[in-house]
């Protein structure tokens, strides 16, 4: 669940940029014929002056725009936007009335819902909540997600009315677990929200929230708050709740994964200092170095020697003697790279080394298994024989 999480911001995040690329794109195109100046025309800022939004028209064209990959008149998009950002709570809710009493399919009549609800949260959070209620434990296209979102933003207006209002939904049965492990992903993504407030406000409150869940899912919880980076001052706090509330095993992969989000394009240095903050122990401190080394190189991009030479610089400098074995799972999950080159570059750090980490690790990982052949006879290098043996035996 988490993994999906991750995967539907990467996917928010994208679609943001390219929207963002759209528009540049489109006010290039028009801005002459537009306005004198180089720029689009302004939104209508009178009551006057604002026409009402024709729900039926918007929702053809939207499903036009979906239809067209999103590059079917930008003018339109961006004016509709535009039109959004600038309704009062009042007339987002209005909008929504209008949309309910539409005959419209349910694809067409979700579209429109979820481009209003976002500007909704931003001018009142609880009407959003309170609106969509009954979809409080709606996966599809986000809604739940959004709903989380909601009511993050709520609690950093007024925790306290914000926490009251999700004990009543809890105590309703709203979020009942169906599953037979107990398990409701929904009030854990709420869950992690509103400890995510309470964090550095009152981390007394957030350590109750968490207790008061089974043990097995306070790792859920404090895994979806980690989607977020921490803000520096709130990072001793986190780690007292994962120490305090998580069972010895969660512990280290929890802090992991906050590591892992702050390593980005800009190098390692917001790890070094989120692991000196809460006083890393060895063990925590391999575990997060192994994933923000991983992380602090994107999956998709191909990966240079650069690229590992930076990143084995700094693994070794913070968990002594981990670069080779995190040199090979890196390179066996890259899935731009042909298995050749990834293969050229394990060999390479494995001469450097002397070492079979590299290599072992490289071989152990998703695409040695797709490529055996090749794989057994790198295998050949490695000199432990024990650890040889069980590579070639995975590789049959």
């Amino acid at each position: 669940w988490i993994a999906s999480q991750h995967r539907a911001i990467t996917i928010l995040e994208i679609e943001s940029e390219l929207l963002q690329k759209h528009i540049a794109a489109a006010r290039a195109s028009w801005a002459d014929k537009d306005s004198p100046r180089g720029n689009p025309s302004p939104v209508p800022k009178s009551a006057k002056d604002k026409v009402p939004m024709d729900g039926k028209k918007v929702a053809a064209d939207m499903v036009e725009i979906q239809r067209g990959g999103g590059m079917v008149d930008m003018r339109t998009m961006i004016r509709l936007q535009q039109r959004l950002q600038s309704m009062t709570k009042d007339e987002l809710v209005a909008a929504l009335d209008e949309i309910a009493a539409l005959e419209l399919s349910a694809d067409s009549r979700n579209m429109l819902e979820q481009m209003l609800i976002g500007p909704l949260i931003q001018k009142d959070p609880e009407a959003a909540l309170t609106r969509f209620s009954d979809r409080l434990q709606d996966p599809r296209n986000g809604g739940s997600w959004q709903l989380a979102n909601a009511m993050q933003e709520w609690a950093r207006k007024d925790p306290a009315k914000a926490s009251a209002w999700f004990d009543q939904q809890i105590a309703a049965g709203v979020f009942d677990s169906k599953s037979l492990d107990g398990r409701n992903p929904a009030r854990n993504q709420f869950e992690g929200s509103l400890i995510n407030v309470l964090l550095g406000t009152d981390p007394a409150a957030a350590a109750r929230r968490l207790a008061a869940l089974p043990e097995n899912q306070r790792g859920d919880v404090l895994g979806n708050y980690s989607l977020q980076p921490l803000k520096e001052d709130d990072q001793l706090a986190f780690a007292k709740l994962v120490r305090s509330q998580l069972s010895v095993n969660d512990q280290a992969r929890t802090l992991a994964q906050q590591a892992s989000r702050l390593a980005g394009s800009d190098g390692y240095e917001k790890v070094t200092g989120f692991m000196e903050r809460i006083g890393a122990t060895p063990a925590e401190r391999t575990a997060c170095v192994e994933q923000a080394a991983e992380s602090g190189i994107p999956y998709q991009k191909k990966v240079t020697a650069e690229d590992l030479d930076a990143m084995r610089g700094w693994a070794n400098s913070q968990d002594p003697g981990s670069a080779d074995r995190i040199t090979g799972r890196v390179l066996a999950s890259r899935g731009k790279m042909k298995f050749v080159d990834a293969a050229a570059l394990a060999v390479k750090y494995h001469e450097v080394s002397g070492n079979d980490d590299v290599l072992a690790a490289f071989l152990e990982g998703e695409s040695a298994g797709q490529n055996k052949e090749q794989a057994r006879a790198l295998a050949g290098k490695i000199s432990d024989d024990k650890r040889r043996g069980e590579i070639l035996d995975n590789l049959k």
